[in-house]
């Protein structure tokens, strides 16, 4: 990759390294739901006129019903479980439970996409990496049912970032991602905006926290996101998923050095097991090897 590659990626993984430590600061005191619509309120007003100069709304008018949906699936539904999770369990293990995704998206392939199952080695990919979640839920939590809860939250965030995966290889693949996500903060925004006027407290949230939901709007999603397209362009998207790799490892070293969060042998044997197991799971077959495509939607990252 140029040095231009190397500069974008180095910042898009820290950027989604940081957010699971920029929520669990948040939920201390404000309730999900105005977390998550401060930060997609934010990302809208940044992301669209950068979407609207690069006219990444073309075609998108014949695409509401989808728009809608994975608007649902991608964002208001997992942005909400995850707020709610980290409210029982820590960034760091968040952060290694959403890297579970590709495991997820394996699983429902076996289902609903053909072209994506797994076999072989794939298979002990996929093994692999629901062995290394076990040992996250069953060694790291044991028998906290407070923590269980937040990680099933989580999980469940997960899978519908997986079913949005799905959605979005099948209904969006001749239009511009980056207008689709535009939309997508759009609508979520409309969504939320009545719950969080309801539920947000009366007083100002702390200046740590203010902070931190601007840096969830405005870096952590809408920059984020920008850089993302931007490095899609420049080293290719195979090149730009490897990010899905390395933010984990982000989230947890965070967690441990800003929270103080611990740093257990089932963190990190579990970490080890789902990076394993994604890789291998998601690893294409040889014979169905594609020229990369720069707007290529399997490439959006999920944080």
């Amino acid at each position: 990759m140029t040095r231009r590659a190397w500069m974008l990626f180095a910042a898009v993984s820290l950027l989604w390294g940081v957010p699971y430590l920029l929520i669990k600061v948040a939920v201390e005191e404000l309730p999900p739901v105005t977390v998550v619509f401060t930060r997609v309120f934010l990302a809208a007003l940044v992301l669209w006129p950068v979407a609207a100069r690069g006219r990444a709304f073309r075609g998108l008018r014949a695409l509401v019903p989808q728009l809608l949906l994975v608007s649902l699936l991608e964002i208001t539904v997992p942005f909400l479980l995850i707020s709610i999770g980290e409210q029982h369990i820590t960034s760091s293990l968040t952060g290694l439970l959403i890297a579970s995704l590709p495991l997820f998206v394996a699983l429902l392939a076996l289902r609903f996409d053909s072209a994506e199952r797994v076999a072989g080695v794939r298979l002990l990919g996929l093994l692999l990496g629901i062995g290394g979640v076990a040992a996250l839920l069953g060694v790291d939590l044991g028998g906290d049912s407070s923590a269980l809860f937040g990680a099933a939250m989580v999980l469940l965030a997960t899978l519908s970032y997986a079913s949005s995966t799905i959605l979005v290889k099948r209904a969006f693949g001749g239009v511009q991602m980056l207008g689709v996500v535009t939309v997508a903060t759009m609508i979520a925004s409309v969504v939320l905006a009545p719950f969080a006027i309801v539920a947000t407290p009366a007083r100002m949230p702390s200046l740590h926290v203010s902070l931190a939901l601007l840096a969830l709007g405005v870096l952590c999603t809408a920059t984020a996101l920008t850089l993302f397209f931007t490095l899609i362009v420049e080293a290719g998207p195979s090149r730009a998923a490897v990010i899905t790799y390395v933010n984990p490892a982000i989230a947890v070293a965070l967690g441990v050095i800003v929270l103080g969060e611990p740093l257990t042998l089932a963190i990190i044997g579990g970490f080890v097991l789902i990076m394993a197991g994604s890789w291998l799971s998601t690893r294409p077959a040889a014979s169905a090897a594609e020229p990369e495509r720069v707007d290529s939607p399997r490439t959006t990252q999920r944080r």
